[in-house]
């Protein structure tokens, strides 16, 4: 899949071999549900946690954000990450995704529980986010631009 290098990085990058053979479902096309539960390590490769929902900007039809579950026991506990899907790289090889940052800024990262998400159409919660994690925004160089829509 050519990219222009003039253009931000939207999209999770994809290494691995199976980014070398596209043949049949994915990687670059399949289903949200074969990404739920795969790994998420940090840049210096340590494991974070894993994938727990894949979050749909729906107007735009792109993928917003990876939502991570972290810590806890058994999913009590647990501290939920909203990750820019552009911070991401999928590791078809390893079969999982690691996070453009370390495990130290994972640690201090805004987090929140499974009984109090915020309103991720908020455009000030998604530009802190996008800051944070150094990513260009999914909805950024869009005809429909303006931001998350409420």
């Amino acid at each position: 899949m050519a990219m222009n290098p003039d253009s931000p990085q939207t999209g999770a990058r994809i290494v691995g071999k199976g980014s070398e053979t596209a043949a049949g479902p994915g990687p670059y096309i399949m289903a949200s549900s074969t990404l739920e539960g795969d790994r998420v390590y940090s840049s210096d490769n340590e494991e974070l946690g894993k994938v727990k929902q894949i979050m749909l900007d729906v107007e735009r039809g792109r993928i917003a954000y990876a939502v991570m579950s972290s810590g806890g026991f058994l999913g009590i506990g647990d501290k939920l990450l909203a990750l820019p899907w552009a911070a991401l790289t999928l590791d078809t090889s390893r079969k999982c995704f690691v996070l453009n940052v370390n495990a130290e800024r994972v640690k201090n990262a805004p987090g929140f529980d499974k009984d109090h998400w915020p309103s991720m159409a908020d455009i000030g919660w998604a530009t802190t986010l996008h800051e944070y994690y150094g990513t260009h925004a999914h909805w950024e160089d869009d005809p429909l631009a303006g931001g998350p829509q409420p």
